[in-house]
């Protein structure tokens, strides 16, 4: 495959040029934005697993409980690969499976609206394992119902009074059911869950109320109630799904840490100014650490405020990766090392490396380090953003 090609795609993707994707069996297809002002018509073409291959990797998933957990789970354990591998079945597409197509006048394999298409779509495969099983020929629903029924064929044959493995075995003990069944007497009954709420309610109006001190600000008041509402939705999606979209339950967090979170979350400019009063922090920082926050939530903050040492191995990896990544026609700047930090001489730019092995993207106004864009898992594609050369 061609290495420009590639680059510019991924440059494309990362930009967001490609619009929504539609994938069915066999094919995934979205319009891409290029040079002209019609998006282009982009699709790519995979083989479907046979009836054959199909039958071979749910039995071989049905005969591990943790195969079907880290399914439910939207995770591809490479134990899951490995073993469909070993069932003579390849989930993961090679290069010689896609066979691109696009409206464009490029003929390249792949073009860089192909490109782009497919490092989208391995960001989906990143987060849903069943968008490659739909790809590969069948859906999330109908996988589940045929797990459902070789996982309980599967568990017949083991507990079977007949079955070699437990013929042997007399039952002792008592049963989970009676000693749940024996807590459970003890408890209240559970309540059902209220159903979802579109979104979250906004409190009521609090302004011409007089308030009872200085100390306590109408506005302040409503931010508050919006914000407990907007977490009680979150906890509550949680609660009831916690693959839900909008489940994003925020962790247990220090007072400055909450403080950066509600400027964030809900800008207001008097917020801003009685939360840097009341932290003693000048709004300088404060408004970096919002920044950095926007960009990378909790992480993000300690990235700005927090310097570690990573191991020098990784660090030497990565400095190896960035050579490989970079662009042919675009000579790499030279880079200081200080800790977690690639500061790039002669520019005004830096990357961080988070505890979450992301790199972190900062650029330096006026004298001080301010986060640029959200991480990225590619020293050099976070480099390209930050000097703005495509990586």
């Amino acid at each position: 495959m061609d290495n420009g090609r590639l680059q510019r795609g991924r440059t494309y993707a990362r930009r967001g040029d490609v619009d929504a994707i539609t994938v069915t069996p066999g094919r995934v297809e979205a319009r891409v934005h290029g040079s002209r002002r019609t998006p282009y018509r982009t699709h790519v073409a995979l083989p479907q697993l046979t009836d054959t291959e199909w039958n071979r990797f749910l039995d071989t998933v049905a005969a591990q409980a943790g195969h079907i957990a880290a399914l439910l789970d939207r995770d591809m354990p490479t134990e899951l690969v490995e073993d469909a591998e070993a069932a003579r079945v390849r989930l993961l597409p090679g290069p010689s499976d896609l066979e691109p197509s696009c409206s464009c006048p490029d003929w390249g394999y792949p073009c860089k609206h192909g490109a782009a298409l497919c490092y989208q779509v391995a960001r989906l495969l990143d987060e849903d394992p069943f968008v490659l099983l739909l790809i590969r020929g069948r859906g999330e629903s109908e996988l589940l119902d045929e797990l459902q029924r070789r996982n309980a064929a599967h568990a017949a044959v083991e507990h079977s009074p007949t079955s070699p493995a437990t013929s042997h075995i007399a039952p002792t003990g008592r049963t989970a059911r009676s000693v749940f069944e024996a807590y459970r007497l003890g408890l209240p009954p559970v309540p059902e869950l209220p159903p979802m709420p579109e979104r979250a309610g906004r409190p009521p109006t609090l302004v011409g109320i007089e308030a009872p001190g200085p100390a306590i600000i109408p506005a302040g008041l409503e931010i508050l109630a919006s914000d407990a509402a907007m977490r009680a939705r979150q906890l509550l999606a949680h609660a009831i799904d916690d693959a839900h979209p909008d489940s994003a339950p925020t962790p247990e967090l220090t007072e400055w840490q909450d403080a950066v979170r509600m400027c964030a979350v809900h800008p207001d400019v008097e917020l801003f100014a009685r939360v840097a009063a009341g932290t003693g922090r000048s709004a300088e920082t404060l408004a970096q650490a919002v920044r950095a926050w926007r960009h990378g939530g909790a992480t993000g903050l300690t990235v700005l405020e927090e310097p570690w040492d990573p191991p020098q191995s990784e660090m030497e990896r990565a400095r190896a990766q960035l050579k490989d990544d970079w662009p042919a026609e675009a000579p790499l700047p030279r880079l200081r090392t200080w800790r977690n930090r690639w500061t790039v001489e002669r520019h005004n730019a830096q990357l961080r490396l988070g505890r979450d092995h992301l790199w972190y993207p900062y650029r330096k106004t006026n004298g001080a380090w301010w986060p640029y864009s959200a991480p990225e898992p590619q020293a050099a594609v976070a480099l390209g953003l930050v000097l703005d050369i495509d990586a």
